[in-house]
Order: C-alpha cells, then sequence, then structure tokens
C-alpha cells in the first residue's frame, strides 16, 4: 500500500504508520526512491543526514516523498479539451454500489447554553469567585 507523505492540513504523516502497526506490517515512510525484488522492497528515504536506504519485506505499507514521482502538468491545450468534454451521469446501482444508510440517527441535542462570565477588577477578586465555586 502506498500513501502520500504530506496531508492538506499538516506533515503529520500519520497514516502510514497507524495503518502499517493495525496491519502488523512493515512500513518505509518518505519513500523518494523504491525498489523491488526477492520479495522485498529497498527504500531510499531522505532523513536528516542525507540518503537512507532501507529494506522491507513485502506485504509493506509505504509513505512517498515528492521526490518519488515526476509530477504531470496539464497543459493549456488539454485543459480546454477537459472543459468541453461530456461528463456522463451514473445511477449507483448500474455500478453495484448500495448507497442505503448504515447509521440511524436517533436523537439530535443542542448543547446547553453557556452562562454569560463575570467580569472581576483584579486577581485578588478572580481567586476569590473560583475559591468560591470550588474551582480550586
Amino acid at each position: 500500500m502506498t500513501f502520500c507523505f504530506q496531508a492538506i492540513d499538516d506533515d503529520a504523516n500519520q497514516t502510514t504508520q497507524l495503518l502499517a502497526g493495525m496491519l502488523d506490517w512493515p512500513q518505509g515512510t518518505m519513500a523518494s526512491v523504491v525498489s523491488a525484488g526477492d520479495g522485498a522492497l529497498t527504500i531510499t528515504r531522505e532523513i536528516d543526514g542525507g540518503l537512507e536506504d532501507i529494506s522491507v519485506s513485502l506485504p509493506a505499507v509505504i509513505s512517498a516523498d515528492l521526490r518519488l514521482n515526476e509530477p504531470r502538468y496539464a497543459t493549456l491545450p488539454n485543459i480546454m479539451k477537459a472543459k468541453k468534454k461530456k461528463i456522463a451521469k451514473m445511477d449507483p446501482a448500474s455500478l453495484g454500489v448500495d448507497i442505503t444508510p448504515r447509521l440511524k440517527i436517533l436523537n439530535v441535542v443542542d448543547p446547553p447554553v453557556r452562562q454569560a462570565g463575570d467580569k472581576v477588577p483584579d486577581v485578588s477578586t478572580l481567586m476569590e469567585k473560583l475559591k468560591e465555586k470550588g474551582h480550586l
């Protein structure tokens, strides 16, 4: 299984490690070069000190670094062709996909309305109020 390294919101790189742990499979993270041979993969990955080569047995979970693949950029003529192309509408049933809801909403409750806060003139008054309410 191959995953991207970078998510849309952060660089946590968690999916690969979590899935590899759940499946109990070896993992190769941040792969910039992958080569296969004899039921194993050799993965080159970038680390702080340069490049590191590791070997993992198959099956394995791999996350890809941006250097793993050369991106293909859309050209203007192809963009124009794509705009003119018709998109066929398909029925989920014709694809053999069951879209029956599997969850049932039993109850929806609004959270309790928050009470207005109190302004205090100084720290000592704040401490007294917190002690009165049992927060300290």
